[in-house]
């Protein structure tokens, strides 16, 4: 992957707001390249800088290997969410940014 592409996917998960989340094809879209597993590979090597827990499964669910710490962000951020236990899920109909500034 190109740096020019890396940046572009960092770039687009910094401008997620507080309480919102994008999906990794999501992200993808809105950088207007690559897929899923390009942005979650980007974000699996370079995401740390950024507001990882932003970024999740298309079926809300967290990213994989993080998902205490993403839980612990995301209820802070007051990010809406269902299920319990280990079946906590963002809600996706209601936390899902469409990419435009609000």
């Amino acid at each position: 992957m190109d740096d020019a592409y890396v940046e572009s996917v960092l770039a687009a998960v910094e401008a997620i707001p507080p309480g919102r989340v994008m999906a990794y094809g999501q992200v993808a879209e809105y950088v207007g390249r690559g897929g899923p597993r390009q942005v979650g590979a980007i974000m699996s090597a370079y995401g740390s800088a950024v507001p990882w827990w932003r970024v999740v499964t298309a079926t809300g669910r967290l990213p994989p290997g993080s998902e205490r710490r993403a839980l612990e962000h995301l209820r802070a951020e007051g990010t809406p969410l269902r299920g319990s236990g280990r079946d906590v899920r963002v809600d996706m109909r209601r936390a899902t940014w469409d990419g435009r500034r609000t």
